[in-house]
């Protein structure tokens, strides 16, 4: 067998990049993919790729001191270390160094997506990218030509559909229940996320930011595609501390199969809570209903000066090895990074195309769904805020369908006959 090895490079060290990503990157380069597939359902690959080998040959971030020190922890739980990049745009600089790179990982803030994926895919690489996968629509639409010109995996990290939990629900509970009515989904972040976490809390939103995973996940549970939302928001807390960025966001999508769901998102739940986020979805259907809560599973201890406490054993976590050596860091918050690394090596080793990989991962066709959503609902939650805080009711919607995505917005009447609906994007969603 000929020496086989996929190299990686991270765009991105911080809360979930420098974790997450690094973490399941570290566990390639020590062990290969071929563990991990069975949590997939792909255990068939585990031979044919059993011989692959992985090394993270670059990391890059925005400041000098955050890439070297994700490096240096990489080194750490590997004995290699990658070479450090930082600046503006650093991902210019890994591609130009590594011109036989194989994987480009995104998880740069969430206005930051579109151009180093782009980067990476003209260099030839195969991308794995944080959500949401873009802001708007025509910067998914251009995504997804690239990844279909170029023949390169876009595999954006959709980790909720991994969850064992969802996929109960998706393989057999949402059968169950009948034909879906409405539902609810929420995930409250704690307040040092937006405080201080993040510097970019003013360029997104907590529904931008964490509702992609939920919007995903309804589409996921029934490939419904959406007709129209409605949003708003609220913007007090942060404004305390001076940042001018939404402490809390409601948007509900209707869809094309006729069920109503709203999505409830913050970032500013106090540190005093118990869990490190709050957060879960139900769904009710013609015969019967699904409560699923992802913050408290029934898993909860206390102690003395820390007060009660929560965690979620199923995103991530690390299993000591018996003979002393590095943990192994599992959970579905790793499933879906493992997911798109697969698609990347099936498509360089076993010659797979893009149309045979459908299904085996969160694919940027599937992503622009979410895209929309999250577009159209930033419009809508806007001029929701502000005809609000002018004294009016919030009474601006969305339309999505074959002509595209249309803003009604009844205020703008007066500005013509068709001046209520207005179209921001005239491709089908």
């Amino acid at each position: 067998m000929p020496n086989r090895t996929v190299r990686i490079a991270l765009i991105g060290a911080g809360m979930f990049g420098g974790d997450v990503h690094l973490r399941a990157y570290a566990d390639l380069h020590r062990v290969g993919l071929a563990p991990f597939l069975a949590r997939l359902g792909m255990g068939e690959f585990a031979r044919p790729l059993a011989d692959v080998r992985f090394e993270l040959v670059a990391i890059a971030t925005r400041t000098e001191q955050s890439a070297m020190r994700a490096s240096a922890a990489l080194r750490d739980l590997t004995g290699t270390r990658p070479q450090p990049f930082w600046g503006e745009a650093p991902w210019e600089a890994v591609l130009t160094a590594f011109t036989d790179l194989d994987i480009l990982a995104v998880a740069t803030p969430d206005h930051l997506h579109t151009a180093p994926i782009l980067a990476g895919l003209r260099a030839g690489c195969h991308v794995i990218v944080e959500k949401p996968m873009c802001l708007s629509v025509r910067e998914a639409d251009e995504i997804i030509a690239l990844s279909r010109s170029a023949g390169r995996v876009v595999c954006v990290d959709m980790h909720k559909r991994y969850d064992p939990d969802h996929m109960r629900i998706r393989n057999d509970i949402k059968d169950r229940i009948g034909a879906p009515l409405y539902g609810m989904a929420m995930l409250e972040e704690p307040l040092e996320v937006s405080t201080t976490t993040f510097k970019w809390a003013e360029s997104s939103d907590p529904f931008s930011y964490v509702g992609p995973h939920w919007t995903d996940l309804f589409h996921h549970y029934y490939g419904a595609r959406p007709v129209g939302l409605t949003a708003v928001g609220q913007k007090k807390r942060l404004m305390r501390d001076g940042i001018r960025a939404y402490d809390a966001v409601q948007v509900r999508v209707d869809w094309d199969n006729g069920m109503s769901i709203t999505f409830m998102n913050n970032w500013i739940t106090p540190p005093d809570f118990e869990g490190p986020v709050n957060q879960g979805h139900e769904i009710v259907g013609t015969d019967g209903k699904v409560e699923s809560d992802q913050q408290y599973r029934g898993f909860r201890w206390w102690r003395l000066g820390g007060g009660s406490r929560t965690a979620n054993n199923h995103f991530t976590r690390d299993v000591p090895n018996p003979a002393g050596g590095v943990a192994s860091y599992v959970g579905y918050g790793t499933d879906s990074i493992h997911a798109g690394v697969l698609a990347a090596c099936r498509v360089k080793y076993l010659g797979a195309e893009l149309d045979e990989l459908d299904g085996t991962y969160p694919t940027p066709e599937e992503a622009r769904i979410t895209v929309a959503i999250v577009e159209a609902a930033r419009i809508v939650r806007d001029r929701n805020f502000a005809y609000q805080q002018a004294g009016r009711a919030p009474a601006v919607s969305a339309g999505f369908g074959k002509d595209g995505i249309v803003i009604l917005d009844p205020y703008r009447a007066g500005e013509g006959p068709d001046a209520v609906m207005e179209k921001i994007y005239d491709k089908p969603i």
